[in-house]
Order: structure tokens, then C-alpha cells, then sequence
């Protein structure tokens, strides 16, 4: 590579770098107006580095242009030339333009610019000093951290936030709980809500997901150990499978994101909003909350708040995003692929081409759409009985079977809720314990025992009751290691709340027992659901909640895993004797 060439690659990506900590105080801090406008400058100083930097890409290497990050760099660099080209020719005019207003565009192709460096640097995912599940956990640890000091930034909030407050609010979008102590819509400015927007978005689909894949994007490639580093994190069957996988990940999210919050723009009252601008952000904030099953929402009573509370088209909305977000993207892309297959063969004429494969929805998909089903089915049935003259009693039979239907899928782990939580009936209480307990599906944005571990829980039992000796589904055995962590994951889950819910009890004894094992199922499954004591937890609990979210949202199963060295398999096998269990 060319000396200069390297240079001006180097220049543009730490310009990019510092564009972004330009960006934050722009937006974070109050400035005189010399300072303004010495940002506005370096913005353009980026942006124009930027596209040189993307020229000189081209020019070096012309094959580039084969490739589809051309597409990208073309928008990109369009994009770029027009807001030169606007604040040139157009001057005052660009400013109080209502579609291009300074300086939201301006940042937007900062932000660009810094992906495109970014995703330049080589990414070394290397083992020497961290295992998968030690970056996996690291890569949390990090986000969250971060996100509290973002949201501290004295223009997040309109008063001002505790380091406590910040960091459990942090933790909660980052670990996609939606347990809140402070007013998400009141508290925090739009510029701290997108802060909360992005740490959930980043949360739900991991950063390492988002960074591998623009790298490997831009690159073209990615190093052997790599590799075998994110197959392990996306539990990819195959190595060469990876990437694929990452950008099923990313396609699937932004086809649901993008479809639900056109859904949910359209379903609202315009009368509730006082400007377009805050109807849109309305949307993409729910659309993305919800498939990431974050459960955080604008709204003080989220969707029980008056004026939404009655919208039963945004109701199923919501259902519909936060379930597909829950069933865990190789269960999707399983479905679409059947749906494909269906497809061909329905509309395909020659006999040729239709083709007969019996396993394209495999053992995983089947196992955890039936368990999904079931348990949506039996709680959509109990919760319509139990509250039919409680929570449910003002509205109408309609109202009332989607509000039972919201009610049986939103505990498991989605957090929004249509009703008032306090008034729920006892029994409804209980199930929505074990619903949380259960949780989403693996490999999905939610959190929980997961749907799978729940099925091969209750499959084991129904095989010890028949005396087998192995358990068999859909005629396929299912393996002695996914037993082994089902229960392990099963026992793990009850220590880490059972821990919880004691040591709250010890510091907040007056929050009644019933709230504080609520809350603590609630942070483990990453649900989000409260009876109303977030907010009037002292700080030693708030910080024993934020450690059950991190835990339930990494799993105490990667924790220990992480923390403990592997050892070598042995070549002998000691003599097997059966323990007396009961």
C-alpha cells in the first residue's frame, strides 16, 4: 500500500473517531455559539476525508467496484456531496429546509463516514486472552458502562441523573429488560431517549454482531479464527455459515423494524401528537423496542396510557413484533425457508421442479413453535377467564381478546403492558411468573430459561414417567449434552432469583414479598413487567436488580463458563452407579 495512501486512510478514520465524540458534545453539552460553530466545521473537515479517503479506495483498487459495498459508498459519498453542494450554493435556505435540517444530516453523514473507516480496521477476535463467552460478556460489560455515562450527558435529561440511575437504566436497555426507575417519556430529552434507542437496538442483537458483519461487509473477508470465534457466539452449525447468519440477523431486523413502525405510524391518532416528527419517533421507538422485546415505551403507563390503551390495531402490532422477535432469528429464517419451499411447489407447474423435502423445518423450529403455541394458547385462555371482569371489564369482547392475547405473549420477555400490572388478579399473577420464568426461544431477543430448555424439561419427565431411558420427539432423540444444560440452566436460573429476591428483602423488606420475587423474575428473564417498585428501590437493590439482568440476559451458564478453564477429554470412563433420588 502507498505511504500517503496509508496516511490519509489514518487521518480519515481518527477524524472519523473524533467526529463522534464531536457529535456527542454537540448534542450532550450546551455551547457558546464560537464552539458551534467550530463543530459545524470539523463536521465537514470529516465528511470531506471521508469521501476522499472512499475515492482513493476506489482508485487504488478498482475491483472494488464489483463488489456490493460500491452501492453503499455511493450513497454514501452522494449523500455527502449533496449536503456540501446544499450548504455551498443554498446557504441560510438548507438550514430552515424541513426535510434536511442542520445539523441532523450533517451528523448522519459523520456517522457514515465512521462506519466506513471503521469497518476498515482489521477486527481481531483472537483467543489468546479471551474466550467467546468472555468476549461475549466483555463486549456487554462495555456497552452498558458506556450507555451510563451517555446517559448523564447533561442534554439527555431535562434535570439531570444519578450515576445509579443512569447505569441501571443503561443496563436495562442494554440487557433489553424495560424495568425503569426514573419516566423514560418525561425524563429524558429525544436526545436521551435515542440514546436509550440505540443501547437497545445494540443490546438486542449484540455489538460483535454489528461490527463483524460491517467488517467482513466493506473487507470482503475475515480471518479463519474469527470465524470459528462468532460461530461459536451465533451457534452457527457451520463455519463457512457465519456471515450468512450475521446477515440474516441484520436483514430480518431491519425488514420486521421497518415494517412495524410503518404499521404503528399508521395505526396511532394524529390528534396525540403535536408534530409529525414526534409520531415518527413514537414509532421506530416501539417498533424497535419491541422486536428487540425491550419493553421500554414513551408513554408514563406504556400501552395502558390514556389514548392508547384502546388502539387495538397497535396492540397486535406489537404482538406481532415482539413474538417474531422472540422466536429467535434461525427459527425465522427456518420458517421463511419452508414458506419458500411451499411456494415453489404449489405454484410450479412442471413436476420437475417441485422437489419433496421432509425435514425443511428441523427439530428446533418444531420444538420451539409448538412450546411457543401451547403456552401462548393456554395463557391467552386463562388470563381471558381470569380478568374477563377484572382488568378487562371496560372493554369490548374484541377488546378483550386482544388485551387476553397481549396479556399471555407480553410476559415473556416483551415488558409492554396493555393493563394496569397492579390490578391483575392472583392467579394471573402466578402464571405470569412462570411465563416470564419461561421466557423467548434461543438465539432470539428475548431472555428467560428459554422455550427449548422448558420443552426438553417437561419431554423428560413425560420419558421418565413412561420408563424410557432416552428422550424422543418428532422421531429424533434428543442428545444427553442438550439435557445436561437444560437442567443446568433450569437450576442456575432459580439460584441466581432465589439470591436476588433474599437480598432485596434484606435491604427493602417493606416492598411485600410478592413484589420483590416479581421484580426479580422480571430482571432475570429480561422482561420488564413491575408491580411498582422499580422506582422506590433503595440503591443496593437497584444495583442486585441490575446484576440479575446482566446475568439473565448473558446467561449464568456462559458466566461459569466463561470463568472456568475447559479441560482435556480423558481417554477412560469411570465405572457408572445410579444415585438414589427419591
Amino acid at each position: 500500500m502507498n505511504h500517503n495512501l496509508k496516511n490519509l486512510y489514518a487521518t480519515a478514520f481518527w477524524a472519523s473517531v473524533l467526529g463522534m465524540f464531536a457529535f456527542l458534545f454537540d448534542f450532550g453539552f450546551q455551547k457558546a455559539t464560537l464552539t458551534q460553530q467550530i463543530i459545524d466545521a470539523f463536521y465537514f473537515i470529516v465528511i470531506a476525508l471521508g469521501v476522499v479517503s472512499t475515492f482513493a479506495r476506489y482508485f487504488e483498487n478498482p475491483l472494488l467496484l464489483k463488489r456490493k459495498v460500491a452501492i453503499f459508498d455511493v450513497i454514501s459519498v452522494a449523500f455527502s456531496l449533496y449536503i456540501f453542494y446544499m450548504y455551498l450554493f443554498v446557504g441560510e435556505a438548507f438550514k430552515t429546509d424541513l426535510i434536511l435540517e442542520n445539523p441532523l444530516w450533517v451528523v448522519l453523514a459523520v456517522i457514515l463516514s465512521f462506519i466506513r473507516e471503521f469497518s476498515e480496521q482489521k477486527l481481531n477476535l483472537t483467543r489468546t486472552f479471551f474466550n467467546p463467552a468472555q468476549l461475549f460478556i466483555l463486549s456487554f460489560l462495555t456497552i452498558i458502562l458506556l450507555g451510563a455515562l451517555l446517559l448523564m450527558l447533561p442534554k439527555a435529561t431535562y434535570n439531570g441523573i444519578s450515576y445509579i440511575d443512569a447505569l441501571f437504566t443503561s443496563t436495562s436497555a442494554v440487557c433489553v429488560t424495560g424495568l425503569i426507575v426514573v419516566d423514560t417519556g418525561t425524563y429524558f430529552t429525544h436526545f436521551g431517549q435515542s440514546i436509550i434507542l440505540f443501547l437497545i437496538q445494540v443490546g438486542g442483537l449484540g455489538i460483535l454482531t454489528f461490527a463483524s458483519y460491517f467488517n467482513y461487509f466493506f473487507k470482503g473477508g475475515s480471518t479463519y479464527e474469527n470465524q470459528l470465534t462468532l460461530s461459536e457466539m451465533t451457534n452457527s452449525q457451520k463455519i463457512g455459515d457465519v456471515f450468512s447468519t450475521l446477515k440474516n440477523i441484520i436483514v430480518i431486523t431491519t425488514i420486521v423494524e421497518l415494517a412495524a413502525a410503518t404499521l404503528i405510524f399508521f395505526s396511532l391518532d394524529k390528534s396525540l401528537f403535536d408534530r409529525f416528527s414526534d409520531r415518527a419517533f413514537f414509532s421506530i421507538f416501539h417498533a424497535i423496542s419491541a422486536f428487540c422485546n425491550a419493553g421500554f415505551s414513551t408513554l408514563s403507563n406504556s400501552i395502558y396510557d390514556t389514548g392508547f390503551r384502546f388502539n387495538y390495531s397497535l396492540q397486535l402490532v406489537l404482538i406481532a413484533t415482539f413474538v417474531l422477535g422472540g422466536l429467535g432469528f434461525p427459527i425465522v429464517v427456518n420458517i421463511v425457508n419452508l414458506i419458500k419451499h411451499k411456494i415453489i411447489n404449489l405454484f410450479s407447474f412442471n413436476s420437475k421442479v417441485k422437489t419433496y423435502k421432509p425435514w425443511v423445518l428441523n427439530i428446533n423450529s418444531r420444538i420451539t413453535l409448538v412450546t411457543t403455541m401451547s403456552l401462548t394458547l393456554v395463557a391467552f385462555v386463562l388470563f381471558f377467564i381470569l380478568e374477563y371482569h377484572h382488568t378487562l371489564a371496560e372493554h369490548s369482547l374484541y377488546g378483550k381478546l386482544v388485551n387476553a392475547l397481549f396479556g399471555a405473549t407480553t410476559p415473556r420477555t416483551a415488558g409492554f403492558n396493555a393493563v394496569d400490572m397492579k390490578a391483575l388478579a392472583f392467579p394471573t399473577v402466578m402464571i405470569t411468573f412462570l411465563l416470564m420464568w419461561i421466557g423467548a426461544s434461543p438465539a432470539s431477543t428475548g431472555g428467560g430459561i428459554k422455550t427449548s430448555t422448558f420443552a426438553i424439561a417437561t419431554l423428560n419427565i413425560l420419558s421418565l414417567a413412561k420408563g424410557k431411558q432416552r428422550i424422543e420427539v418428532f422421531r429424533r432423540e434428543i442428545a444427553d449434552i442438550s439435557v445436561k444444560r437444560a437442567f443446568a440452566t433450569i437450576a442456575l436460573s432459580l439460584i441466581v432469583i432465589g439470591t436476588g429476591i433474599m437480598l432485596i428483602t434484606v435491604f427493602d423488606p417493606q416492598q411485600g414479598l410478592l413484589n420483590i420475587a416479581f421484580e426479580s423474575f422480571s430482571a432475570y428473564s429480561t422482561v420488564g413487567l413491575s408491580l411498582g417498585i422499580t422506582g422506590s428501590l433503595s440503591t443496593p437493590s437497584k444495583l442486585i436488580v441490575v446484576a440479575i439482568m446482566f446475568i439473565g440476559r448473558v446467561s449464568m451458564l456462559s458466566i461459569i463458563v466463561a470463568v472456568f478453564k475447559k479441560i482435556k477429554h480423558k481417554n477412560y470412563r469411570y465405572p457408572s452407579e445410579e444415585i438414589t433420588i427419591n
